[in-house]
């Protein structure tokens, strides 16, 4: 006799296992962002995979705007004070408020559907890969319409640009997903083997 496969549930952590996550994954944004100080130059940058996984995990609408606030320090950090260049940092820098908060959304969204079976890969996979696409629509739309860096932006060159520069944003958000996906997994398979010894 098979057994049934977990119904969705939502995701509850305890506030000490919320705050755990929480630091993992600003510790992610603080070495994978930009140019600042702390950087790791090899690894793609973390910021949509981490706005997802802390609408996933964490409860607090709070822990969105204190990730926010840490993007920003160290954006505005490296350009203050490491000479890191500031073509980015235009009017438009304010989209990246909505794309953020996309990819937040979204893993709030998973979050209610979640069970620790096969049956949550689509709708976790669907919800990022959507979010991912309307973040980067906010974040390079925004910029390249509205940050003042480009003479007379048309929407066929808009196209030819998110073409060549999204693949990029979504392979860095497979990445990252890829990787929390097997520390929960290792997590939750743990975590059921010490429920049993118990």
């Amino acid at each position: 006799m098979t057994q049934p496969e977990a119904a969705p549930i939502m995701l509850t952590l305890s506030k000490t296992q919320q705050i755990l996550i929480g630091v993992a994954l600003a510790t992610l944004i603080f070495v994978t962002r930009g140019h600042h100080f702390a950087s790791i130059n090899s690894l793609p940058s973390a910021s949509y995979a981490v706005f997802f996984l802390a609408g996933l995990y964490l409860s607090p609408a709070l822990a969105f705007a204190a990730l926010l606030a840490l993007c920003v320090g160290l954006d505005l950090y490296s350009v203050t004070f490491q000479g890191v260049s500031n073509f980015c940092v235009t009017p438009a820098y304010g989209f990246l408020l909505p794309a953020y908060g996309v990819m937040w959304l979204a893993g709030r969204w998973f979050a209610k559907r979640y069970s620790f079976s096969t049956k949550a890969i689509l709708p976790l996979v669907a919800s990022a890969t959507i979010a991912g696409a309307v973040g980067e629509l906010f974040s390079s739309g925004g910029f390249y319409f509205f940050g003042g860096r480009y003479a007379d932006p048309t929407i066929a060159e808009f196209g030819a640009r998110l073409v060549k520069y999204a693949p990029n944003q979504f392979e860095n958000l497979g990445f990252w997903l890829a990787v929390a996906a097997v520390v929960h997994i290792a997590f939750a398979l743990a975590s059921g083997v010490s429920r049993a010894k118990a």
